[in-house]
């Protein structure tokens, strides 16, 4: 924990699994005594108001003039949300990504939630504050039932939390209002920094397979007509010219008097862009046909060849070494260079190129699936430089790339880290782990730690330290 938070003085127990000592001032409460049940349906009266989700974000109103996601045909059995009302979510607690949130809007919301009004002078934040830190830490299993895993709302009542005195929980809530509010920015800001090193390192594939290494090379019109121009020297191939493509419809059952084998899934492809041995691959059966024609080799390029998006049609990745009875699986082609006039890392880099998805995009056929047939996939144009001038833009490409990986790589860590942290402060101080009664709300070593952009392993090391002794 940051060094200068400091534990209470005197604890006491509490005889909840969850949180087994409190601060000995604090109160033992059951809910019903901070809580008390809401079921005000809206009837005929929904169009008068707005409609709200219990998000990640936390609970927001739904846009109705651009509407996105299922939506009822009835909305009269919601109900009435009022601002500084608890929302729960008391069923599949485990699948469910939020659990409660505090609404600041007056709204309606679905009969399946639970919606608690906030009593007795409780201060309704930090009651959000409690109960966001033990969804955080899926930390209410003791109070599951049924394979639903459903918390009963009369259980949920009678259950009982720590409550410190009302000052105390407005000291509380102003802390970790301000101190969240630094750390969510230090998130956002480097959240947006990853999509632009995604399109710098898009702009450098692009550049590199259709314009080449040489600023000053003579230039001549492509068969492709929105591209414009490439290097004079380079050939256009088709695709099928330069290597063999093969359709696969192998699927995830396992069948008798068929061999063991290992599948590369839709998935596997869609999120990585190498196809290795660390990858845990599914275990399945093929027939002696399918293994000839299906197994992987070095230097296959594997494409996504069906989805529901048409921006996830032609997703490629490479296979960069050598696997061991690894098949590619169902929805997925595989890309195989026959021809000396094409380095098989050279034409993934052209895969990854935005001439190559277009023609892609443009050739899928479907409205609420989209998918490429054998012809599509194999009629494109693809531009072929040199093979000495091949390797060098592998070579280029490799290592800029390696940098905005490794850039993309150290932000992901810094966000993780914080993330991390930002789980534990909360945490650590609803729960009575430690004092903030007498820090000052500027008085946090937050910004010092979320200043070192350069070096962030003094927070990871606060992470990996011991926990405050209570």
């Amino acid at each position: 924990m940051v060094k200068h938070l400091k534990p209470y003085e005197k604890y006491k127990e509490t005889g909840l699994q969850w949180v087994d000592k409190m601060p000995a001032h604090w109160e033992l409460t059951r809910n019903k005594n901070v809580l008390r049940l809401k079921k005000e349906v809206v009837g005929n009266e929904h169009g008068k108001f707005t409609l709200l989700s219990l998000t990640l974000k936390g609970i927001i109103a739904r846009d109705m003039k651009n509407p996105k996601g299922k939506f009822p045909k009835d909305f009269s059995t919601y109900q009435i949300v009022d601002a500084d009302n608890l929302v729960f979510c008391l069923f599949d607690i485990d699948e469910t990504p939020r659990t409660v949130g505090l609404s600041s809007l007056r709204g309606m919301i679905t009969g399946a939630y639970t919606t608690f009004s906030v009593i007795n002078n409780t201060n309704p934040k930090y009651l959000y504050y409690y109960y966001l830190s033990l969804d955080q830490n899926k930390l209410l299993k003791p109070l599951y039932t049924g394979l639903r895993k459903v918390i009963n709302t009369d259980t949920f009542l009678r259950t009982k939390m720590p409550l410190p005195p009302r000052t105390e929980q407005d000291q509380i809530v102003r802390y970790l209002d301000q101190q969240l509010t630094k750390i969510n920015r230090f998130i956002n800001v480097k959240k947006k920094l990853i999509p632009v090193l995604k399109e710098q390192k898009q702009t450098i594939i692009n550049e590199a397979v259709t314009r080449g290494l040489n600023p000053n090379s003579k230039m001549k019109k492509s068969k492709i007509e929105w591209l414009g121009e490439i290097p004079e020297h380079w050939e256009e191939k088709n695709l099928s010219h330069l290597s063999k493509i093969v359709l696969s419809g192998l699927d995830k059952k396992t069948y008798e008097n068929q061999k063991s084998v290992l599948l590369c899934n839709y998935v596997d492809v869609y999120k990585n862009d190498y196809i290795t041995k660390e990858i845990d691959f599914m275990n399945a059966t093929a027939s002696e046909e399918e293994i000839r024609n299906l197994t992987l080799l070095k230097g296959d390029i594997i494409i996504t060849k069906d989805s529901e998006s048409w921006d996830d049609i032609a997703v490629p990745s490479y296979v960069s070494e050598e696997l061991e009875n690894v098949l590619c699986a169902y929805h997925l082609a595989i890309i195989r260079p026959i021809s000396n006039l094409i380095k098989p890392e050279f034409l993934y880099n052209a895969f990854l190129s935005q001439y190559v998805s277009v023609q892609y995009k443009l050739k899928a056929k479907g409205v609420t699936r989209y998918g490429l047939s054998y012809q599509s996939i194999r009629d494109i144009s693809i531009f072929v430089p040199p093979i000495c001038e091949q390797e060098e833009i592998i070579t280029l490409i490799s290592e800029t790339l390696r940098n905005v990986e490794n850039t993309i790589k150290k932000i992901q860590k810094e966000i993780d880290l914080i993330t991390e942290y930002r789980t534990r402060l909360i945490s650590d101080i609803v729960t009575g782990k430690i004092d903030v009664r007498n820090i000052g709300i500027e008085d946090s070593e937050i910004e010092e730690l979320l200043d070192k952009d350069e070096d962030i392993m003094e927070l990871e090391e606060v992470l990996e330290g011991e926990e405050c002794e209570v």
